[in-house]
């Protein structure tokens, strides 16, 4: 039976994507104009990101610089793969580091002013499964942060992991249990233990890789264990 072709209704709360090639003709353009309007361009790399701390990052330079955290490949190209395609002299060299979680920083603030910023920027968050366990976590709680576990999620820690049960209302560990060990990558149960602990063994950090200055038009690297790979296609 053909389908009926009457007016379907479409929910107002359906909101239409922006096409992607849009997406990164506008990330290019930005790209471009911030780079015309700030004297310094950082590549930067972050551990363990959180969209939450990357935006008081964004909000710290909302008044002197511009911060972009999308495609690599687009951001490359936008400031110039080659010495014949860059935006500006010496640009070339910087897009080298523009691979995996990277973005960049445009901002007049002095270089030595923003490594310091980053240098002294930690934040300290609940870790996510595939990351790594920054110290072993048993038993070794002190007596006054040891309290009771509330029966109703005994079942709960049970499904994850730990051997647990029920005597006379209280929840009994039947053995002694480790949740995470150092260097360990933590899967999902791990880390909802860890979360329901309040153990956060997650810091979100900016390293900077390297950065450009309009004035001497060179690429100064600063973290010179930054191996440089291949771009990712983005």
């Amino acid at each position: 039976m053909p389908k009926s072709k009457r007016q379907r209704v479409v929910h107002t709360s359906v909101v239409q994507k922006k096409p992607s090639k849009e997406k990164s003709a506008s990330l290019y353009s930005a790209v471009q104009a911030a780079a015309d309007a700030y004297q310094h361009i950082f590549v930067f790399s972050v551990d363990n990101m959180r969209n939450t701390y990357l935006k008081d990052v964004r909000q710290n330079f909302s008044e002197d610089g511009r911060l972009f955290f999308g495609k690599t490949k687009v951001m490359a190209k936008a400031l110039g793969m080659t010495v014949e395609t860059e935006h500006a002299p010496g640009l070339a060299k910087l897009t080298k580091y523009l691979k995996g979680s990277v973005g960049i920083l445009c901002t007049s603030r002095e270089p030595d002013a923003v490594l310091e910023y980053f240098n002294g920027y930690t934040e300290v968050d609940f870790a996510r499964a595939g990351t790594k366990a920054t110290r072993s976590r048993g038993g070794e709680a002190a007596i006054e942060d040891d309290l009771p576990l509330p029966h109703s999620l005994e079942v709960t820690v049970r499904k994850w992991g730990m051997p647990t049960r029920m005597d006379k209302g209280k929840v009994m560990l039947d053995q002694e249990y480790v949740v995470a060990e150092d260097e360990q990558e933590l899967n999902s149960q791990q880390t909802a233990l860890l979360k329901l602990f309040g153990v956060a063994m997650a810091e979100f950090k900016v390293q900077v890789l390297s950065y450009w200055s309009a004035g001497s038009q060179e690429v100064v690297e600063v973290n010179s264990e930054a191996a440089v790979e291949p771009m990712e296609e983005g």
